[in-house]
């Protein structure tokens, strides 16, 4: 039995649901998975000598991560190094199959570029268009993104481009990192 940390940056909430579902199935595999907000994690601190893998995942907004992303793995570069870790992306880009290729993803390779911790195994997930719960200036942001890109712009439009049975593949991943 192996035991997995799944830590996460979550703006509107889809790459937390993508979180539980890793951990979700890493538990129904018979190993058991702590997941949490990498907030959460920066507060209560971690004891990285419980996990036997760790995966970060975070969602692009804007083109960019959340500050507190490359402030976690500064913090953390030295215990995410010396781990089997993984980290995912989650991007609306991704909702085009040549984009969800980590070398092909704009975002991702940024990730790597733009944090001290260079993480060796990756994965690009497609993210989800929900116009309704969005703000109105995020709403029209994306919009015009989506606009040059081909993408949908109908502000009534929730499309989860999310490959769930892909998310169930790469829990089985990171778990075999630890092998």
């Amino acid at each position: 039995m192996k035991s997995v940390l799944v830590l996460y940056y979550s703006r509107g909430g889809h790459t937390a649901k993508i979180s539980r579902a890793i951990a979700e199935h890493i538990e129904n595999g018979g190993n058991t998975c702590a997941v949490m907000h990498i907030s959460e994690a920066m507060k209560e601190g971690l004891d990285w000598s419980k996990y036997d893998s760790v995966a970060l995942g975070a969602c692009v907004m804007y083109g960019t991560y959340d500050k507190s992303v490359f402030e976690f793995t500064t913090k953390h570069q030295a215990a995410l190094s010396e781990k089997p870790s993984s980290f995912y992306s989650v991007n609306v880009v991704a909702r085009k199959p040549e984009k969800r290729v980590p070398e092909n993803n704009k975002y991702l390779q940024k990730f790597i570029e733009l944090s001290p911790w260079k993480p060796k195994d990756v994965k690009v997930i497609a993210g989800k268009v929900d116009y309704p719960s969005w703000r109105w200036w995020d709403r029209l942001a994306i919009q015009l993104i989506m606009k040059m890109t081909d993408g949908p712009t109908d502000p009534k439009t929730v499309i989860d481009y999310t490959d769930w049975d892909d998310v169930k593949v790469y829990a089985d991943h990171i778990v075999s990192l630890a092998d």
